[in-house]
């Protein structure tokens, strides 16, 4: 993984960024820079506004004041779909999961947008249509490799543990091939054991080359993966700081 250079420009900014809802502000003047590689955390208690956060980046949500950009481009007023060929693709708290599909087709599906066929490939079976699916299937193969699922890729997305199903979310979301992934909650509802499975495959997954971007409760993940970590409180960002120093305190 290529560190990011002194003085480059942040992978994602947010820039004095509220959302509120009615008279209620969920979120007040939230700034922060996400650097290109490694892996940035966002920690605060339930209702601080972190999913707010990814909800806006991703474009589930209209920001009521203040500015998104990636690599340098505004992402506010684009389709969700738009901003994940830009190069951001998320997990979700809740597992959304393609149940009644295998795991290799689960991750298929994320794959769609780099297939690189038209709809009259499909249709005819053209070769071009026949050499995407099997680029395609090979890829979706080597995703599940890293996440350690490969051996179980015709199974039924129903049949995985629950621990087992985040991960499947993890390698779809990598399907996408983005320049940064955001994990919500990634090890919400796990035991200790699933929990150090996935602190290893997202580690892997860093070592690649990927820039992450991670909400979570759960300290010890955090602090085992995070070299960097924000606090946000009531909305507003509190503390910033490395998650090998004391953190830092802002206004």
């Amino acid at each position: 993984m290529n560190a990011p250079t002194e003085g480059s420009a942040p992978l994602l900014r947010l820039d004095a960024l509220s959302r509120h809802f009615g008279g209620l502000k969920v979120l007040q003047d939230v700034t922060l820079d996400i650097a290109r590689g490694g892996i940035f955390g966002l920690i605060g208690p339930n209702g601080a506004g972190k999913t707010t956060v990814f909800n806006l980046i991703t474009g589930l949500l209209a920001p009521t004041a203040g500015r998104i950009e990636f690599e340098g481009q505004p992402l506010t007023g684009r389709a969700p779909y738009r901003i994940t060929r830009l190069g951001l693709a998320r997990t979700f708290q809740n597992i959304r999961l393609f149940k009644e599909m295998t795991l290799l087709e689960n991750v298929m599906v994320g794959l769609h947008a780099h297939l690189g066929y038209r709809a009259h490939d499909l249709i005819l079976g053209t070769q071009r249509f026949r050499r995407a699916e099997r680029s395609a299937r090979e890829r979706a193969g080597e995703l599940l490799s890293w996440v350690r699922l490969d051996h179980k890729l015709s199974d039924r997305a129903d049949n995985l543990s629950y621990g087992d199903q985040r991960k499947l979310e993890l390698a779809r979301a990598l399907a996408t091939e983005p320049k940064l992934l955001l994990l919500d909650e990634p090890v919400a509802g796990m035991n200790s054991g699933e929990k150090d499975e996935l602190m290893a495959d997202v580690r892997r997954i860093s070592a690649r080359g990927y820039t992450i971007f991670m909400i979570e409760h759960d300290m010890r993940f955090v602090m085992g993966l995070c070299e960097r970590i924000a606090v946000l409180n009531f909305g507003r960002i509190i503390a910033e700081g490395s998650a090998s120093n004391p953190i830092i305190m802002t206004t």
